[in-house]
């Protein structure tokens, strides 16, 4: 559900023209666009609405956390950008990060130059301390990462792990803050306590919190790099994505990851000269989970013939407004740019296409029977499906109303229906569903995709809530074990033939049919700071809640200087 939140408010309709008025007058708005005045602050957006006042960079429902502005004050050891997940990461308060040949070893030297926005020096007791904490507190262990022992020696620490790391090495570098341990150690709870006072090694501190908005300004001295140009970041949470885009449109705000329908006439065309819209793919997809324990649809030639009618472009431009999920268009499943360089020699070139008389001819060879408009299984018993989704998702709602129309191609009788989200996602995690339109966890490497769609070891009993993933109850004891070993090869040579079972089993059983990738794009403005990424200089992702949002903002320089 976490992937929708964004999303769930205003995606019922097409956003009106005249929906929120004066937004121009929020706090934040960056009055210097009125003026020849360089702008000093950015103005950045989030759809979220109420805010808790909460700044602990660990709790994922904080203001921080919500609006982004946590790892401009924490920062993480390294820097990985997502669009090129194949890339290491870039060094940040490590100046070096060596991980063992296993992944289950990890050495870190810590640079000797950072230091605390109280003006303690950071060290590598620090970083020790930070993991001990994750290690000893589950609720701060988000990523359940088996961390097994922490040593330092002078400023170098070095972590061990239960069992290899290889999937979820990017996380344990780039999304874990590290915090001061002279002050945290003193926390009674650091897993509930919502630092009101945040000090952090970032280039920002607090200013001022309040539901109107909140300030952040620039440390003048004492950050470990060269200052970044924006000496002040103002954040606003919006009511919901309506007032957002009309934020976007007026230039309150100049920096957002939002759903905008019709982005071109509502945003775009404002000010096409300085507003922009990216949204590269990353390795998480959205996509049609089936519950292969329903028949007939536990047979994988008929899901391979839905598979071969849904039309993606149709999704993309019509349910996604030309942008917001990525097209797919590998048979892996796997998104362009962000998975090109995990598609197996098999599967090079391939893809996916729309091929109604193909599918039909597959059908009739598996057994299946076309009567007039009404494909019979193999028993002559008529096909039927209930795709469900919550309605507020429209993207969604689109999404399925086109597959509907695409599987009537091949006779199969498809209803849509809209329980409440509470309800259909407890009816997902029991396996109460015929198909459903849903996310995959995202990564690194390719593994969280397939996990999410096929790990046996995920699998839950039908009625019994399966809370990570295999929603659709596929058993493939052959995924589920080539899961595994690429997960703990220790080369690359061990991993490739891993990976070709891996998405052997994908491309031929159709667990679940991949429709769009995840993005993690974003809104802005040019016209007060320029040096965003693009799909030309794609160093980081352009979403402001990622820790790489700190590295675009590094970037930043003023439009008029």
């Amino acid at each position: 559900m976490q992937r929708r939140k964004l999303f769930a408010v205003a995606l019922a309709g097409v956003l009106a023209t005249g929906g929120v008025a004066a937004c121009g007058d929020s706090p934040n708005a960056n009055k210097n666009a009125d003026n020849s005045k360089a702008a000093d602050f950015l103005s950045i957006g989030m759809p979220n609405g109420t805010v808790t006042d909460n700044n602990n960079p660990f709790i994922g429902t904080s203001a921080g956390a919500s609006l982004g502005y946590r790892w401009t004050i924490y920062e993480p050891l390294g820097m990985w950008n997502n669009v090129k997940p194949a890339d290491p990461a870039k060094p940040w308060l490590a100046s070096e990060i060596k991980w063992a040949d296993d992944y289950k070893a990890l050495d870190v030297t810590i640079r000797d130059n950072a230091t605390w926005s109280d003006g303690q020096k950071l060290t590598a007791e620090d970083v020790a301390y930070t993991f001990n904490l994750i290690k000893s507190k589950d609720a701060l262990n988000v990523f359940a990462i088996p961390i097994d022992q922490v040593t330092v020696t002078g400023n170098k620490v070095t972590v061990t792990f239960k069992s290899s790391q290889f999937t979820a090495w990017h996380k344990i570098i780039s999304q874990i803050p590290i915090v001061p341990k002279h002050l945290w150690e003193k926390i009674a709870d650091p897993a509930t306590d919502p630092i009101k006072e945040p000090v952090g090694s970032g280039p920002y501190t607090l200013k001022t919190f309040s539901q109107q908005g909140i300030v952040l300004e620039r440390r003048e001295s004492g950050y470990w790099q060269e200052k970044p140009a924006v000496k002040e970041l103002r954040y606003t949470s919006y009511t919901d994505n309506n007032a957002q885009t009309t934020a976007l449109a007026t230039g309150a705000s100049e920096w957002s990851f939002v759903f905008i329908p019709a982005y071109q006439q509502t945003f775009i065309a404002k000010d096409p000269e300085h507003f922009k819209v990216w949204a590269p793919g990353v390795l998480g997809i959205h996509g049609l989970y089936i519950n292969t324990t329903r028949k007939p649809f536990d047979d994988p030639a008929l899901r391979n013939a839905m598979n071969m009618v849904i039309n993606r472009a149709d999704i993309f431009n019509q349910a996604e407004a030309g942008y917001f999920h990525p097209e797919l268009k590998s048979v892996t499943g796997l998104p362009e740019g962000a998975g090109d360089a995990f598609v197996t020699e098999a599967y090079k070139g391939k893809t996916l296409s729309v091929d109604v008389a193909g599918a039909k001819t597959l059908l009739t060879g598996a057994g299946y029977k076309l009567d007039g408009d009404t494909l019979k299984d193999r028993s002559g018993k008529p096909v039927t499906l209930k795709l469900s989704d919550p309605a507020p998702w429209s993207d969604y709602q689109t999404t399925l109303e086109i597959i509907k129309s695409n599987l009537a191609e091949i006779g199969i009788k498809a209803t849509v229906d809209k329980p409440n989200q509470n309800v259909w996602d407890a009816n997902v995690q029991k396996g109460d569903f015929d198909a459903v339109m849903r996310w995959t966890n995202g990564g690194s490497t390719p593994f969280d995709i397939y996990q999410t769609v096929m790990d046996g070891d995920l699998m839950k009993p039908i009625g019994t809530p399966a809370q990570q993933g295999n929603f659709g109850r596929f058993k493939s004891p052959e995924a589920t074990a080539a899961l595994k070993a690429y997960a703990n090869a220790t080369s690359d040579a061990d991993r490739i033939p891993a990976l070709a079972t891996i998405q052997k089993i994908f491309v031929e059983q159709a667990p679940m049919l991949p429709i769009g990738s995840d993005n993690v794009g974003g809104a802005i403005s040019t016209k007060n700071w320029i040096g965003w990424p693009s799909e030309t200089d794609p160093y980081a992702p352009l979403q402001p809640t990622q820790s790489g949002a700190l590295d675009v903002i590094m970037h930043l320089k003023p439009a008029t200087s």
